[in-house]
């Protein structure tokens, strides 16, 4: 049986079985959901390593799917969908999806992103065995690097993996100044192909979690014309 199970909602039957096939040659465990309401179902039962979600899939749509994913779980969700208006791409990143990929699309860059999701997330999941634990502080908010936890004010806070490790990127290196295409191809580990959506919305979410006011951040500064820096808290 295979390590990793993805549950794949699709309501196109060719597209579904297409990925299917090709995603169970790679040895991935595949389990199919035509609409919204079978892939609650579906994901409510069993646990996944990755969600490939198309958006417009009846009874529940993709957006509502991934709501109530979001609301128990941090399994990476890949959209894939023929809606590819940067709106579209911007609320759907919003929600919580960690990667969005337009139709039509290739079956190499699918599997691609699924195994760089589900790497990082096993990085952010199973970190190797340390003596001490490795930690970074800023203010009155830590990163455990050991069993990556992130505390603020004594205060947990759920932060999905790649929400971490921009977080991470920027407390590494306090003075830096990091442009939007440097975040993209160290987090992502990807080629930055001029959408900062990705970028924007996943800094949009990281400073609604640790800032105590977003709309005048303190942990995580803009740079006006250039990216993002660690702010200076003592």
């Amino acid at each position: 049986m295979s390590e990793h199970k993805i549950l794949l909602v699709e309501d196109d039957k060719e597209i579904s079985e297409m990925l299917k096939n090709y995603l169970s040659v790679e040895n991935y465990e595949v389990v199919c959901a035509e609409d919204g309401e079978a892939a609650c179902l579906a994901f409510d039962k069993s646990s996944f390593s990755l969600v490939l979600l198309d958006l417009m899939i009846p009874k529940i749509n993709g957006m509502e799917v991934m709501q109530h994913i979001r609301a128990n779980s941090v399994v990476p969700i890949i959209i894939v969908s023929a809606k590819d208006t940067e709106a579209d791409k911007a609320l759907g990143l919003g929600l919580g999806a960690d990667d969005y990929i337009t139709k039509p699309f290739s079956v190499v860059e699918v599997l691609a992103r699924i195994k760089a999701n589900i790497r990082r997330t096993e990085q952010y999941s199973n970190p190797a065995a340390s003596a001490l634990p490795e930690t970074l502080s800023i203010g009155d908010l830590t990163l455990n690097l050991t069993d990556y936890t992130a505390i603020k004010g004594g205060l947990k806070i759920e932060l999905t993996a790649k929400e971490f490790e921009i977080l991470k990127l920027l407390m590494q290196n306090p003075k830096k100044v990091y442009t939007k295409e440097q975040l993209y191809s160290l987090v992502w580990n990807d080629n930055y192909f001029g959408d900062e959506n990705a970028v924007n919305v996943h800094i949009s979410r990281l400073r609604n979690k640790i800032e105590d006011d977003s709309r005048n951040p303190r942990y995580i500064l803009t740079v006006w014309g250039i990216g993002y820096k660690l702010g200076e808290l003592s």
